[in-house]
């Protein structure tokens, strides 16, 4: 018993969300492990972005630039986008969050694809919001399905497009017709974490609508294609009315001065960013293959990690399977918490990691 009895609680909603588990980096009694479980860049940040963050640690009592003015004119320059129409953040997550800190609230819903990102649904539920899933189809977000699910209630629809953790993606005039059709007063967030590494003509990152509709924003990251997961930077392309909200309610200095610094170095480093491409493109059909050997099927991926299936089998499925990689140093990541406990979710690492990963499959597979 304590003394002073309190009736202090958080908003509702809040005690309902299971909170974020990343991905494992540390295998106990293991001292160097292959992670191939957060989707990273495995060759790490261009050098060029390395040396401006290690020059940005010669002035670090002075604080940040308030509106990352010169690092969303390089944005702008590399997209081809008005700058003033740019806002970033402590990460894509943080953009999320004032997103729906902005638009959602008590007795609203934020909508998404079923086994997609799951911090659509924890920011929803943070502001008092309902979080809706609507189904899939051929693990694939679905438009027709997504718009039989909007209601007057619906505030926000998240469209992770690459789908995070399938791979999978919509062509242009899907997301298209998807944002035509949504309520008048619901927003759509095209999430291209994964933009970067799509190949086909038939694919816009959400750039293009922005461009012509008040009711799309679309936010990207720093931490996959540039390497930069450490530092916890994002962007955000919107219409004028939207940033003007989000500049209301974010922190005035919510971007650190050595993220601003690696990042601007980062955008103009064209070269590297290209051959971090064609590595992943390279390196992904080659493991897809192999494990299409070993008779365990991919989900055709447009992002830097795959998602094959194993079954759940108790000693084939995709629990022993993840077992035995962590006993062999190799970290990757199981798909129960989206509700696909027979698939594990790989991310594609350098060379040596791959054939340390295909090697690993291979023994767990046994004899043909």
């Amino acid at each position: 018993m304590t003394d002073n009895p309190t009736e202090i609680v958080p908003q509702p909603g809040i005690m309902g969300i299971t909170p974020y588990v990343g991905g494992t980096s540390h295998i106990e009694g293991v001292a160097k492990v292959i992670k191939l479980a957060s989707n990273e860049n495995p060759f790490g940040p261009s050098p060029a972005a390395i040396a401006a963050y290690k020059a940005a640690g010669d002035d670090l009592a002075s604080y940040p630039s308030p509106d990352c003015g010169d690092l969303r004119a390089a944005i702008g320059a590399q997209h081809g986008i008005d700058p003033a129409r740019i806002l970033c953040g402590n990460g894509s997550d943080e953009l999320i969050a004032l997103l729906c800190m902005a638009y959602a609230g008590e007795g609203q819903e934020v909508l998404f694809p079923d086994h997609s990102f799951a911090l659509y649904g924890l920011a929803a539920q943070a502001n008092g919001c309902t979080p809706i899933a609507a189904p899939d189809t051929d693990l694939t977000p679905d438009v027709d399905n997504l718009l039989a699910a909007c209601t007057d209630q619906t505030c926000l629809v998240f469209l992770a497009n690459p789908n995070n953790p399938t791979g999978t993606r919509l062509n242009a005039q899907e997301v298209d017709r998807l944002a035509a059709g949504l309520p008048p007063k619901a927003l759509l967030v095209v999430d291209a974490a994964y933009a970067e590494f799509v190949t086909g003509d038939d694919y816009d990152s959400g750039q293009a609508l922005v461009s012509r509709r008040e009711n799309v924003v679309m936010t990207r990251t720093f931490s996959k294609i540039y390497g930069l997961a450490a530092l916890r930077l994002g962007w955000l392309y919107g219409p004028a009315h939207v940033i003007d909200v989000l500049n209301r309610v974010r922190g005035p200095f919510n971007v650190n001065a050595a993220a601003q610094a690696a990042a601007m170095a980062a955008v103009n480093d064209g070269d590297y960013v290209a051959w971090c491409i064609a590595k992943n493109v390279e390196l992904k059909a080659k493991v897809v293959k192999a494990l299409e050997g070993l008779g365990l099927p991919s989900i055709p991926s447009s992002a830097n990690f795959i998602l094959t299936e194993f079954g759940t089998g108790k000693d084939t499925g995709a629990a022993a399977a993840d077992a035995f990689l962590k006993s062999k140093g190799v970290i990757i990541r199981r798909m129960d918490g989206y509700g696909l406990p027979e698939y594990l979710r790989i991310s594609i690492g350098t060379d040596e990691e791959c054939a340390a990963l295909i090697a690993a499959l291979t023994e767990f597979r046994g004899p043909a």
